[in-house]
């Protein structure tokens, strides 16, 4: 396919909505959010939020520092984050 970055990193639908949830948050907050501020939003319990940050950071597609609260920084190009729903 033209015009597709081979290295770019894939997700699915539903990692795309946390990844553009994170991006979008941390720019309008001027700092990451955290694992509450997922649930709040998804309306999912605390174990699912932290399951999808694990398999996230394991992906490849954030990045956290240990023990640091509000440390997620998502590594995926924003033009590639699906829009917010």
């Amino acid at each position: 396919m033209a015009g597709v970055n081979p290295s770019a990193k894939t997700f699915t639908p539903k990692q795309g909505q946390y990844l553009a949830f994170i991006h979008l948050y941390t720019r309008l907050h001027r700092r990451p959010p955290a694992e509450t501020d997922m649930q709040e939003y998804f309306r999912v319990s605390p174990p699912s939020v932290h399951q999808m940050v694990l398999t996230l950071e394991r992906a490849g597609l954030i990045r956290r520092q240990p023990r640091t609260p509000r440390s997620i920084e998502v590594l995926v190009d924003p033009i590639n984050l699906p829009e917010l729903v």
